[in-house]
C-alpha cells in the first residue's frame, strides 16, 4: 500500500530499467528499452501522462497501465522485470513481488520479504546455453544432410525426368511393334483356321456317311427355330438331295461348319431351374438361425415314422442312375493333325506368342509412366528435399501400438500384439503456418470411429539429423499428432550461432 506519494524507494531496491532484450532459444526479443532515458522526462507507455524521470520506480504508480514501476510492486496492473544477469530476463506480475516465493532467479522480487533466496542465474544460464549449444549443432548438421537431400533429389529429378523421356520414346515404338505384331498375327491364324476347318470337315465325313437322316440329330443346324431339323431343312443343306458324297460335302460344309458341333466336343450342361416354392423355402432357412417349434415336433414325427420301417430297408444301397457307357476316348479325340497343318499352327501360335509378349512390353511401360508421373507431381518442398521420403516408411512402438507414416501416402496403428491394423489417415497436405507450410503434414479420411468422425492425422516436422517418428498422442478423440525429425525442415543455423556468440549477461 502506499503510503505517500514519491516516498524513497529502500535501498535494496535499485531501479531496474526495463532492459528487455533477452535470448530465447534461436531469436531475440526486444521492447520498450528506448522509451526509458534517464535524463529525459519519461512518457506512460499507454500516452496518458509525462513525468519526471526521477518518478520512475519511486515506488508510487503514477501511470494507469503500471510502466513507470517496472521495478517495484506498486501498479496492481503492472510487472516487475528480472534483470537475472546471467540468465534470461523475464517479467513477472507485480503481484509476485515480495510474496516470499522466488520467482527471479536473482532473488530482486523478494528484495524486502526476507525470504531467503538463492541467485542460481548463473547455473541456469549454464544449462541453457548447453541446450542452446546443442541445438546448434544438431541444426548445423541437420542443415548439410538438408543440402545432401536437395542435391540428391535435384539428381533423382533429373533422371525421373530422363527416364520418363526414355519410356515415352519406348512406348511409341512398343506401339508401333505391336500393330506390326498384330497383323502378322492376323496373318497367320487365317491360315490356321482354314487348315483346322478342313480338318473338322474331314472328321465329320469320316464319322458318318453324310446324308439326311444324319443331319437330323444335330439340333443346331435348325433353321427355322422350332427346336428340330426337318427332313425338308435336312434336304436344303444338302443342297436339295438325300444323300451326298465326300467331294460333294466340301460345298455343303462352306454352309454348316460355323453351327455343326462334333460329337466329340462336351456339350454344357443347362444350368438347373429350381422351382419357385424351393427357392423360398432355402431363402426362410438361411434366414432363421433356430428351428420353431412346430418344426420341431414335424421332426419328431418323422423320425416316428421312420421306426415304421424294418432296419434292413436302411441297409439296402439306394438306386442308381443308370449312365450310358463312356463312349473310348479314342473314338472322341480329334485326329492327329497332318504335318502340314502342324506347321500352320506352330506358326500361328509364335505369332500369338509374340504380339502378347509386345503387349505385356506396353503395360509395362505404360505402368511405369504413370509412377513417375505420380511421383514428380507431388509437392516435395521448395527444393524438393521432401522427395527422399517417398515409398518410405517409418514405425513407433509403444507399450500397445505399432504406429507407422508412410509419407505422402497414409498413417496406420496397429496392436502390437496381432489385430487387424487401422487406417489413420491417408495424405492430404501440407498444414504449417503462411509462413512456412512444410512444418506441419495432414492425412485424413482414415478409419471412422465409432459414433464418431473418420480418424485423421497431423504430423509436427521439426529439425533432427535422423529420420525418426519420435512420438504419438491423440490430443482429440480420432485425431492423432505425431512427431517426426528430418533434416528436411533444418533452417540456416546462422541466426542460432551468432545468437549463441550475442549471448549478454545482464
Amino acid at each position: 500500500m502506499q503510503s505517500s506519494p514519491h516516498s524513497s524507494v529502500p535501498t535494496s531496491s535499485v531501479k531496474a530499467l526495463p532492459v528487455i532484450c533477452f535470448l530465447y532459444l534461436s531469436f531475440h526479443v526486444c521492447t520498450e528499452r528506448q522509451f526509458y532515458e534517464e535524463n529525459k522526462p519519461f512518457t506512460c507507455l499507454d500516452g496518458s501522462r509525462t513525468i519526471p524521470f526521477d518518478r520512475v520506480n519511486d515506488d508510487y504508480c503514477d501511470c494507469r497501465d503500471g510502466s513507470d514501476e517496472p521495478g517495484t510492486a506498486a501498479c496492481p496492473n503492472g510487472s516487475f522485470h528480472c534483470t537475472n544477469a546471467g540468465f534470461r530476463p523475464t517479467f513477472i506480475p507485480s503481484s509476485r513481488i515480495n510474496d516470499g516465493i522466488c520467482d527471479c532467479c536473482d532473488t530482486t522480487d523478494e528484495y524486502n520479504s526476507g525470504a531467503k533466496c538463492e541467485n542460481t542465474c548463473k547455473e541456469l544460464g549454464q544449462k541453457e546455453h548447453e541446450v542452446l549449444q546443442k541445438m546448434a549443432e544438431i541444426t548445423k548438421e541437420g542443415f548439410l544432410l538438408k543440402q545432401q537431400l536437395i542435391q540428391e533429389a535435384k539428381n533423382r529429378q533429373q533422371e525421373k525426368q530422363s527416364k520418363l523421356t526414355e519410356l515415352q520414346n519406348n512406348k511409341k515404338e512398343l506401339e508401333e511393334k505391336v500393330e506390326a505384331l498384330r497383323t502378322v498375327k492376323e496373318t497367320a491364324e487365317q491360315p490356321e483356321k482354314e487348315a483346322k476347318d478342313w480338318m473338322m470337315m474331314q472328321m465329320c465325313v469320316s464319322v458318318f456317311d453324310v446324308a439326311v437322316a444324319e443331319l437330323q440329330t444335330h439340333a443346331e443346324l435348325d433353321t427355322d427355330a422350332d427346336g428340330t431339323v426337318s427332313e425338308t431343312e435336312a434336304q436344303g443343306l444338302l443342297g436339295g438331295v438325300d444323300h451326298v458324297d465326300t467331294a460333294s460335302f466340301e460345298k455343303v460344309w462352306d454352309n454348316i461348319k460355323d453351327k455343326y458341333v462334333s460329337e466329340s466336343q462336351p456339350v454344357e450342361p443347362a444350368p438347373v431351374d429350381t422351382p419357385p416354392e424351393e427357392s423360398n423355402k432355402l431363402a426362410d432357412n438361411d434366414s432363421e438361425q433356430y428351428p420353431s417349434d412346430d418344426d420341431v415336433q414335424e421332426e419328431e414325427e418323422e423320425d416316428e415314422e421312420e421306426d415304421d420301417y424294418p432296419e434292413e430297408d436302411f441297409d439296402k444301397a439306394p438306386p442308381t442312375v443308370k449312365t450310358p457307357p463312356k463312349k473310348d476316348e479314342d473314338e472322341e479325340a480329334m485326329p492327329p493333325y497332318d504335318d502340314e497343318t502342324r506347321v500352320l499352327i506352330d506358326a500361328a501360335q509364335k505369332a500369338r506368342d509374340n504380339f502378347e509378349e509386345s503387349e505385356r512390353a506396353l503395360r509395362d511401360v505404360d505402368d511405369q509412366m504413370k509412377n513417375i508421373e505420380k511421383e514428380i507431381s507431388f509437392d516435395f518442398g521448395p527444393d524438393s528435399e521432401f522427395s527422399y521420403l517417398y515409398s518410405q516408411c517409418y514405425e513407433l512402438t509403444t507399450s500397445e501400438y505399432i504406429y507407422k507414416l508412410c509419407p505422402f501416402n497414409r498413417v496406420s496403428q496397429k496392436p502390437k500384439y496381432g489385430g487387424s491394423e487401422t487406417n489413420l489417415g491417408t495424405w492430404g497436405t501440407w498444414a504449417g503456418p503462411e509462413d512456412n507450410k512444410y512444418l506441419l503434414m495432414k492425412y485424413e479420411h482414415g478409419t471412422g470411429c465409432w459414433q464418431g468422425p473418420n480418424r485423421s492425422t497431423t504430423v509436427k516436422l521439426t529439425c533432427g539429423k535422423e529420420t525418426t517418428v519420435m512420438s504419438t498422442s491423440e490430443p482429440s478423440r480420432c485425431e492423432y499428432l505425431m512427431e517426426f525429425t528430418t533434416p528436411a525442415v533444418c533452417q540456416e543455423p546462422e541466426a542460432v550461432i551468432s545468437s549463441l556468440h550475442g549471448h549478454d549477461e545482464f
